[in-house]
């Protein structure tokens, strides 16, 4: 596949190793065509990782992927042109964190809204998928815990967007757990703050979630 990621940050370098890992070919999209952190990657990963614009990659991916910063989003989605991202599979792993000094860490939307149901709206004619979203980065691929791998909880309002990225994440080394609806991500972002929080508290990034049943 055709992968296009939007976003330069350790979200996005991890994920497009990853997807370059598999076989995929990867283009990273920045403002700047000539990101020194996307051509950093790109130096390093292979003949199936290259870079550009925004636009650039949103138009090359079939699957796009957005690892994205909250307060930038809107706009990096307007320079991609929300055209270029009809039909596709649009992978969401935004968290809309607000960092305030002296208060603890929140969102800057939800309850009542989410960062993937405005992602959706911005994007009338994709299929986006709430995914990558609960986890720190060094354990997006092929993570490794003494109890077994980790879920990932996903949401979107395509059924068959969300099999692709099922079967992405199933390659990614992650089980997939369906929630439902875009409006799952009203659920599933406050749960990057609990991550982060137990972070923060412990000083360690080596958590995931898991879903026991019985």
């Amino acid at each position: 596949m055709k992968i296009g990621i939007l976003g330069t940050g350790d979200v996005g370098r991890t994920l497009g190793s990853g997807f370059i890992a598999l076989g995929h070919e990867v283009k990273m999209g920045a403002r700047d065509a000539h990101n020194d952190k996307a051509h950093a990657w790109a130096s390093t990963s292979g003949i199936n990782a290259s870079t550009g614009t925004f636009a650039e990659a949103a138009q090359f991916g079939d699957v796009v992927v957005l690892a994205l910063l909250w307060a930038g989003a809107e706009n990096a989605l307007q320079l991609a042109d929300p055209e270029s991202f009809a039909g596709k599979v649009v992978i969401d792993a935004i968290n809309p964190l607000k960092f305030e000094p002296g208060k603890p860490l929140s969102l800057a939307i939800g309850h009542t809204d989410s960062a993937g149901e405005q992602v959706q709206r911005w994007l009338p004619l994709a299929r986006v998928v709430k995914a990558f979203n609960t986890v720190g980065f060094a354990h997006m691929f092929k993570p490794d815990f003494p109890g077994g791998p980790p879920d990932m909880f996903i949401c979107g309002n395509d059924d068959a967007a969300k099999q692709t990225v099922t079967a992405i994440l199933k390659d990614f080394g992650w089980p997939a757990i369906d929630i439902g609806g875009i409006e799952g991500a009203r659920v599933l972002e406050p749960l990057c703050v609990l991550w982060v929080s137990y972070a923060m508290r412990t000083g360690s990034g080596n958590h995931a979630f898991k879903l026991l049943r019985k």
